[in-house]
């Protein structure tokens, strides 16, 4: 069975090795034969890829399914929204969030296997961001969506472009902010030569908009289809213990790269309790909307506001959703 990771070299080498553990742990009944990114199709391609059966299976990001199963925006970080790990394990494996994703994704010819932790998005900024009054303003590189709506009510002047191209746009000034992966890979990519703030939320709070970038496990319903009862189970609790180590992973490297970050002299900023209620006020009918073009977008944000305006997180004062509803 075929897979693609991301490119981002840390977090290959962990996939890497998981794959390599999957052959030793069933005595190779199963393989997984890894790829990196962009050695078989783009990332857009993926999904393309595997319905065709060029590959088997990949190891995406899961916002790339958005182009052919609109909820799929839910099914990752929005902005303001579930901020913790076990917060989306909870979404997905106590409140039925995995059995939608199977749902949709069945009827593309897949098999959604399981969700797989990756990293928060952090702000890199030539300048400081004490307040996100300071946003105000600022020529803000942002991925699009949800989190770039959130933005632009913020004042900032957002612009969309590919990883690729944001050091030079932060080396020559077209841009002031930029948003990216995590620390570990951001580090790499030279930000700390061209910046001197990071901007990250109260202490705990890693990032503002996206704490938790969600990736997955998804397999063609035919490369599904041929396992055996037994060995699906054992692929389905793999990704668990792949999605566990994965994040860890990416995590120790976080750790290493902020030692890095301070020794260059960058700044960590960190906004307040005050400034993330004003945020989720505003993320608020963004969420709704974005909800409302996709019956089964509203389905899956429907689990996970109950759960933000439950006794467990309270993230969500309930007179921000008076008026508002959901087409379910």
């Amino acid at each position: 069975m075929a897979a693609v990771p991301r490119r981002c070299m840390a977090g290959l080498q962990i996939f890497r090795d998981w794959c390599a553990s999957i052959q030793e742990k069933t005595g190779g009944e199963l393989t997984f034969q890894p790829f990196g990114a962009n050695d078989v199709v783009g990332d857009f391609q993926l999904y393309d890829a595997v319905k065709n059966g060029v590959l088997e299976a990949v190891n995406p990001f899961t916002i790339y399914a958005q182009g052919i199963i609109p909820a799929a925006t839910f099914l990752t970080s929005i902005p303001l929204g579930l901020r913790q790990p076990a917060e989306f394990d909870t979404f997905y494996y106590g409140l039925g969030g995995i059995d939608i994703a199977r749902e949709l994704y069945a009827a593309q010819g897949m098999h959604f296997v399981g969700p797989v932790h990756h990293d928060a998005n952090i702000i890199h900024s030539k300048v400081p961001i004490r307040s996100i009054d300071d946003f105000a303003g600022r020529k803000m590189r942002l991925p699009g969506g949800m989190v770039a709506e959130v933005f632009t009510e913020l004042g900032a002047e957002t612009t969309v472009l590919p990883g690729s191209e944001i050091f030079p746009a932060l080396e020559k000034g077209t841009i002031d902010v930029a948003d990216y992966v995590g620390p570990a890979v951001n580090y790499a990519l030279g930000f700390s030569q061209v910046t001197d703030y990071i901007v990250m939320g109260p202490p705990g709070f890693m990032s503002l908009y996206q704490p938790v970038d969600i990736m997955d496990i998804t397999v063609g319903q035919a490369a599904w289809d041929a396992l055996s009862d037994q060995m699906k189970q054992f692929v389905e609790m793999e990704t668990h213990v792949y999605s566990d180590m994965h994040y860890a992973a990416i995590q120790k490297a976080d750790q290493e790269a902020w030692s890095k970050f301070e020794a260059d002299g960058t700044e960590v900023t960190r906004l307040t309790q005050d400034d993330v209620d004003l945020m989720t006020e505003i993320a608020v009918p963004i969420w709704f909307d974005y909800a409302n073009r996709d019956t089964d977008a509203a389905r899956v944000f429907k689990i996970q506001l109950d759960y933000m305006q439950s006794g467990s997180l309270g993230y969500v004062d309930p007179s921000l959703t008076e008026g508002l509803e959901l087409k379910l």
